[in-house]
This record gives structure tokens, C-alpha cells and sequence, in this order.
């Protein structure tokens, strides 16, 4: 039994391991002309969609309402994402292999903390852009905020808009949990 916070662990690391094959968050704008949706996916390093014109078609729609043109290689946090995710997969395998009670509780701590920022970082983002609109946009809609929820639904104009995690999402939170468990794991163990 005393392996078990290490192979809880592990395990964490391994669901972890999937920002790097699956999208974290996908956002979703449904409206009549668009039927079937228009999916957008954000990556560990980059974004994407269900067709290669994704992008571009989400830009030339928020044009018309004076939205800033989203341009990946402007995000600074698509290129942090990548070294933070994998200093939590060394620190974690770390923490499996020497098994030392408070490595557990700081892994899963800062893991915490840093998916809590990353979300109040993704709603700053976010609140940015559907309130910094371009005063000369062909469309103006006084006091109109075009900012997709965080999580969740929204009614922006003619857009049902969602916003949810994607596979590596829940498996985020997955590892998150998987951590908790191997900390308390630990705890009991090492009082036994």
C-alpha cells in the first residue's frame, strides 16, 4: 500500500500528458447561418478548429463588431503553456520517485494554482477581447460586450456561444484530483 501515492501520482502525470495530444478548451458559436457551429479549439501551443478556416472566419465575424483580430502568435500564453505543463510532468515523476510527503503537497498546490490562474488569465484575455472594440466597426451596438463566457452558455446577438473544456480539459482536472488523492494517500500513509 505505501506505493500507492506513487503510482496515483504517476497517473497524474499521465493525464496531464494529454494538454500535449488533445485541445483544453473549446469554444463553440451557434447561430442560423450557421447551423453545425463554428468550433474553435484552444491547444496547449496553438489554435485551431474543426476546418483549416476556422480562424479566419471567426476574425472576419468579429470585424464586423470591431473585435480585434485574434492572431495566435500575439498570445504569449500559448508559448508559456508548453514549459509550465512540462515542468509540472518532470516535478511530478520527481515527486513519484523520491516520495517525499511534502513534494506531494507542493506539486498538487502549485498544479491548483496554476490551472486557477490560467482561468482568471483566459477571462482577462477574454474580457479584453469582447470589450476593446474598434469605434470605426461597420456594426456598433451601444453598450454591447461581445465576451464569451469563461464556461458555459452565452447570448452574444444572433450567437448561442459555449464554452467548454475539451478532452485534455477534463483530463487537467483529472490529474488535479489524481493529485489530491496521492497527497492524502501520502498523508495516511506516512502516519500509519
Amino acid at each position: 500500500m505505501s506505493k500507492l501515492p506513487r503510482l496515483v501520482n504517476t497517473l497524474a502525470v499521465v493525464a496531464l500528458l494529454a494538454v500535449f495530444l488533445w485541445p483544453i478548451w473549446q469554444i463553440v458559436l451557434y447561430a442560423p447561418q450557421y447551423p453545425d457551429g463554428v468550433k474553435m479549439y484552444i491547444y496547449v501551443d496553438k489554435l485551431g478548429g474543426d476546418s483549416p478556416g476556422t480562424l479566419q472566419n471567426v476574425n472576419i465575424l468579429n470585424h464586423y463588431v470591431g473585435m480585434k483580430k485574434i492572431e495566435p502568435d500575439s498570445i504569449p500564453e500559448l508559448k508559456l503553456m508548453t514549459p509550465i505543463l512540462l515542468f509540472f510532468v518532470v516535478f511530478g515523476l520527481i515527486t513519484a520517485i523520491f516520495d517525499k510527503k511534502w513534494m506531494y503537497y507542493v506539486w498538487t498546490l502549485l498544479l491548483i494554482v496554476t490551472f486557477l490562474v490560467g482561468l482568471y488569465d483566459f477571462y482577462l484575455w477574454e474580457y479584453d477581447y469582447g470589450h476593446t472594440l474598434d469605434p470605426n466597426a461597420p456594426m456598433k451596438f451601444d453598450g454591447a460586450s461581445f465576451q464569451p463566457p469563461v464556461f458555459g452558455k452565452k447570448v452574444i446577438l444572433n450567437f448561442v456561444v459555449y464554452s467548454i473544456p475539451h478532452i485534455a480539459g477534463y483530463c487537467l482536472a483529472i490529474s488535479a484530483g489524481l493529485g489530491i488523492l496521492a497527497s492524502f494517500l501520502k498523508y495516511k500513509f506516512s502516519k500509519a
